[in-house]
């Protein structure tokens, strides 16, 4: 009878104990794996949005959070940071003192205006994401869709507008219409996104012309000048002027309003004196006489008074102390 052959071979213990130990740390790994890919951490600033399989689950809040291991994926959106695009530029630096390049970008900021000039427009969109999820599944690359948007409504907006105005006084509403416009095509197309500013951060001519035009700039700024300059002169003269005019018509106004009350003064006079000289005239005569004669003699010096046939002197009489005589007695004072 043939003897059966025996292949079986000793496992020496060692080997056995290495092996359970490379069970227990892979078992060990995997565990490890499965705790940190169920828990991750949303930062201030963001919200987590979990899709599971490639669909949307929901928002994870800041803070710590679970999800399901290995199947959920989460994607972080600063949904509570401002974001920001750059047109014509770029910063190479940010801080105090920051740098910018401006090579290569020249395409951005170059546009037609509305009287065929060229103008060099640097602006820049600020934003933040307010619907995470129209941010993620709505549209394609939505922050190059913004860039899209935002550089179609700025040549839209400065091809309506003379480079002048572009420029100079019609900057800030250049900027606000580009606004309003990138954030309606922004609702239309559901980006999530929310426009917050946009600013133009230099508007200049084409470099080939910038002496022409900074010299039709200073002759303007004269002329704006000498226009101000004329104004001055002007409300300081005629203000003057038209004071002075009144001042003189108020003069003649008191000069006549005492013309004729003087006058009518002399006519109320004149016409009691009447009413008396007919009561007695005579006696009005003589008095009108010695009035008037005591005005008069005490302004002659010394006088000589003959009759009206010189037939007598009277001698030289000191009129001006016979006046002022006369006078004292009319008014009842002491001769």
């Amino acid at each position: 009878m043939a003897q059966e052959t025996d292949f079986s071979f000793n496992v020496p213990p060692e080997f056995e104990k290495i092996t359970k130990n490379i069970k227990s740390i892979a078992i060990g790994l995997v565990a490890v794996l499965v705790i940190f890919s169920s828990f991750y951490t949303v930062e201030t600033e963001e919200v987590g949005v979990i899709t599971r399989f490639g669909k949307y689950v929901s928002k994870a809040q800041p803070g710590l959070n679970f999800k399901v291991p290995f199947i959920d994926q989460v994607q972080y959106v600063p949904v509570r940071r401002q974001l920001k695009d750059e047109f014509g530029y770029r910063t190479a630096s940010a801080g105090v003192n920051s740098t910018y390049r401006k090579a290569g970008y020249g395409g951005e900021s170059l546009m037609l205006t509305g009287d065929l000039n060229l103008a060099d427009v640097e602006w820049v969109v600020q934003y933040r994401i307010d619907d995470p999820y129209n941010y993620l599944f709505k549209v394609r690359n939505p922050d190059e869709t913004l860039r899209d948007i935002s550089e179609t409504a700025m040549r839209q907006i400065v091809g309506d507008r003379t480079v002048d105005e572009v420029i100079t006084i019609g900057r800030a509403e250049v900027a606000s219409e580009a606004e309003l416009i990138i954030q309606q095509i922004c609702d239309e197309y559901e980006l999530g996104i929310k426009i917050e500013q946009l600013v133009l951060q230099d508007v200049n001519p084409p470099d080939p012309v910038k002496p022409s035009f900074n010299g039709v700039n200073q002759a303007q700024q004269q002329r704006e000048t000498l226009i101000n300059q004329a104004r001055a002169d002007y409300n300081r003269v005629i203000p003057r002027a038209a004071g002075e005019a009144d001042q003189t018509i108020q003069q003649a106004e008191g000069y006549a309003l005492d013309r004729v009350n003087t006058s009518e003064g002399e006519v109320s006079r004149f016409n009691d004196l009447y009413s008396e000289y007919i009561k007695a005239p005579e006696v009005t005569k003589t008095r009108i006489f010695l009035e008037t004669m005591e005005d008069i003699l005490p302004k002659m010096g010394q006088k000589i008074i003959t009759d009206d046939k010189g037939n007598s002197v009277i001698p030289l009489l000191q009129l001006q102390m016979n006046g002022a005589k006369v006078k004292a007695n009319n008014d009842g004072g002491t001769p």
